[in-house]
């Protein structure tokens, strides 16, 4: 396992700690993790605490927002024929399931289209648009993709297509020619909130047309539990807006579950009878037990499945595509699980490549679909910039995650006169190039990292939030913790460390011997011990059981067993004190 480094977030000020403290009547410990969180007096805290929709900003503010809703209301008095396309991933399914699924209640000519991850390739398709056309469409509107489609744009124009663009990624020099793009990053746009994800785009069109058409306040938030799942899926800051509608979405789904949804948490042993075991779902859930579902159907069947299930209006209608989609993910994991061993004994059986500052890996039999979590695997083994190329319609395609602190994107930029097409974020990114251009195009990339990154990013790092004693650790604290939720990017989880542990002879390997059982002890906190569980951690086993004092970095969580709840670590990483 790599070496971590341990980043403790800087200790707050004692004064504006004790101010916080006495205005919300919190504890040190949470305090201090407001503070850390720029959360420094009563209002603030009250907010954060209390989300609202309130919180939610006007959807007209976004650039192109009126023009977006006038041609759609034009579109449905004139009895025109709508598309609504979006992107296989989670993202695109949900968006396109949240806008169908408001349009077809208040018009019938309106059908949806999902791109073949393997025949089309990511976002808007000259297939695409050759199947608008051959079905008399005349207005497509494009969500989670579109924003570089300049080409795609013009064809449908030639065809008498307009297109409106919902889309959250990065707008190249130029933009398409079309009737209306929403998208927050794009110049001269004032909308106050820049980090939506594609499916919250959506959601806001839908409250625009909501709003214009009169419809009841409460209609958008029907479908607010889709930009929950897209949000935590697309790990989008979870702050202002998108943690206001995380926070209904999932408390929407902890009342009543989407049909679909429902047999999808029922596959990941969430839900019984059309209900939620749990009584809360987290954000975790989210991305670990639905999101791969949902990706797994443009993964390894088609995309559209998963809209199918989410628009299911009756569990009767969700059975089939819900053991589809569940079958399909079963089937991810298998040649998930392949490919990751393949592309290591690969980097294993090359000195020169494990001397790089980035890895990049093709084989032409790899499954496409699952070469964006082979390449995410891959940077958590080694650690570095990373992308995993496979061979698709005569072409390399290809997927790239980056680690903390390094833009992939800018990277591959440098590289774009070897590229077809590519696109993303900082963080991750997709190309594509002709398989004779691989050699070339690895060389300079490993040279483009070369150039800029740096060593400390090179090495994968912990955020520390607070360090703590295990006696801190109550029930109470631990529930005061969960009100800060929903976590993921910019709130995470608080990590805390505690030092001066010791093993009480209980800690062992479980599993196949990889992870990690702990049960520990603290220097002078008398029998108090606590359990915790540290996956792949398991090579420590023996300085743990040998008596030394180590410490531990980990974050909480509440395990239930046979009716007994008690907390658990969930162990981060280990050192030892020698």
């Amino acid at each position: 396992m790599l070496p971590k480094r341990w980043n403790y977030k800087p200790i707050p000020e004692d004064q504006a700690v004790q101010d916080l403290m006495r205005g919300i009547n919190a504890s040190a410990a949470l305090a201090k993790l407001l503070v850390q969180r720029g959360i420094n007096d009563f209002e603030s805290a009250k907010s954060f605490f209390n989300p609202s929709l309130r919180q939610v900003h006007n959807p007209f503010l976004m650039k192109d927002m009126d023009k977006a809703v006038s041609r759609i209301t034009d579109a449905i008095e004139n009895g025109e024929n709508v598309l609504v396309y979006g992107d296989y991933d989670v993202d695109g399914t949900t968006a396109v399931s949240l806008l169908y699924g408001f349009l077809i209640e208040h018009y019938e000519n309106v059908s949806y289209y999902i791109p073949d991850r393997y025949a089309e390739g990511y976002g808007v398709s000259m297939k695409g648009i050759d199947f608008a056309h051959d079905n008399g469409v005349t207005l497509m509107i494009a969500l989670d993709c579109g924003i570089k489609a300049i080409d795609q744009v013009n064809y449908a124009h030639e065809k008498g297509i307009e297109f409106i663009i919902c889309d959250h990624h990065l707008p190249g020099n130029s933009l398409p020619k079309a009737f209306a793009i929403l998208n927050t990053l794009q110049s001269k746009c004032e909308y106050p909130y820049k980090s939506l994800c594609g499916c919250g785009i959506g959601f806001k069109l839908v409250q625009a047309l909501s709003l214009t058409w009169d419809l009841d306040k409460e209609e958008p938030l029907k479908y607010i539990d889709l930009v929950a799942i897209a949000s935590a899926s697309d790990i989008v800051p979870m702050t202002g807006e998108n943690r206001v509608l995380t926070y209904f979405g999932m408390k929407l789904m902890e009342k009543t579950l989407r049909p679909g949804l429902a047999q999808l948490l029922e596959g990941a042993g969430l839900a019984q009878d059309g209900a939620l075991i749990k009584k809360e779902l987290t954000v975790t859930d989210v991305v670990f037990k639905i999101g791969p579902r949902i990706n797994a159907a443009g993964r390894m069947k088609h995309g559209s499945l998963a809209v199918d299930l989410l628009i299911a209006k009756t569990q009767k209608q969700a059975e089939i595509p819900a053991a589809d989609v569940n079958q399909k993910n079963s089937d991810r994991r298998e040649v998930d699980l392949q490919t990751l061993e393949e592309a290591l004994e690969m980097i294993r059986g090359d000195e020169a490549m494990q001397n790089m500052k980035s890895t990049m890996l093709f084989a032409p039999h790899w499954h496409k679909g699952v070469i964006g979590i082979a390449a995410s695997r891959i940077q958590d083994h080694y650690y570095r910039p990373t992308i995993i190329l496979t061979e698709s319609n005569g072409k390399a395609s290809g997927s790239a995650r980056s680690v903390l602190g390094f833009d992939v994107h800018a990277a591959i930029e440098k590289c774009a006169d070897l590229l077809s097409s590519f696109g993303g974020h900082p963080a991750a990114a997709g190309m594509t190039l002709e398989l004779d251009l691989i050699d070339a195009f690895k060389a300079r990339f490993e040279s483009a990292v070369a150039q800029t990154i740096t060593d400390d990013q090179l090495v994968p790092s912990i955020e520390v939030d607070l360090e703590v004693n295990l006696d801190q650790l109550t029930m109470n604290f631990f529930n005061q913790i969960q009100r800060m939720a929903p976590f993921g990017p910019n709130n995470m989880t608080p990590v805390f460390v505690t030092h001066n542990l010791k093993d009480t002879g209980r800690s062992k390997c479980v599993g196949d011997g990889s992870h990690l059982k702990f049960e520990v002890t603290q220097e002078g906190s008398g029998h108090l011990s606590f359990g915790g569980i540290g996956f792949g951690l398991g090579e420590y086993e023996k300085q743990v059981q040998s008596g030394k004092q180590f410490s531990l970095a980990y974050t909480l969580e509440k395990n239930e067993y046979r009716g007994i709840v008690t907390l658990q670590l969930m162990v981060k990483d280990i050192r030892f004190n020698d």
